[in-house]
């Protein structure tokens, strides 16, 4: 099931949407989700790893944002406010599997190889994606927090009910399949 169409994706915001939407205006709604749905989509897939529970995500992720819609201040920017619920709705589901209680601990990536980090300049964003998708789950999360969210291992720590110590060392090993992956394809 295909949850929005390329097509329909609009490149300018409109402010207004905003004040239209939590007023209940279908139009406004639709343009929000018109101009976010791609956006989050692929932040929904790179947590996830699979297209099917990224589309459930994704719509879940926009009841959220539609039902909380009045909880947005208006300070920063609303696409900031709306990845933090789609994080946030990713982060849900993955805890509710229990898909990140199975962590390792640093003291079992002490002796992993490191390889140079230049080989990542011979891939291509979109097989980079598809690597981190194919991450194991709580190695994927943590990476996606801290790589592409900027969160510190202390909010990932709080947000995952891990210790610092172990989201270093899902970042660690994480960068080291993705080592692997790229220098194994390249």
């Amino acid at each position: 099931m295909q949850l929005f169409s390329k097509k329909k994706h609009l490149d300018t915001w409109n402010p207004d949407w905003i004040d239209k939407a939590q007023k209940g205006d279908p139009k406004s709604q639709k343009a929000i989700y018109d101009f976010l749905s791609s956006k989050m989509f692929a932040v929904c897939l790179r947590y996830m790893g699979d297209r099917e529970q990224a589309e459930d995500i994704l719509q879940d992720g926009f009841v959220t944002l539609f039902s909380k819609l009045d909880s947005y201040s208006g300070a920063g920017s609303f696409e900031g406010w709306a990845r933090k619920i789609f994080v946030n709705t990713a982060l849900m589901s993955l805890r509710k599997r229990d898909l990140l209680k199975n962590t390792e601990d640093v003291s079992e990536a002490r002796g992993i190889e490191h390889n140079a980090p230049s080989a990542i300049e011979n891939i291509g964003y979109r097989d980079l994606i598809k690597m981190i998708s194919e991450l194991p789950p709580g190695f994927r999360t943590v990476f996606n927090m801290y790589v592409i969210e900027g969160y510190s291992h202390k909010e990932i720590a709080q947000e995952l009910g891990v210790s610092e110590t172990t989201s270093r060392s899902q970042l660690q090993r994480a960068r080291v399949l993705l080592q692997s992956k790229i220098k194994d394809r390249y």
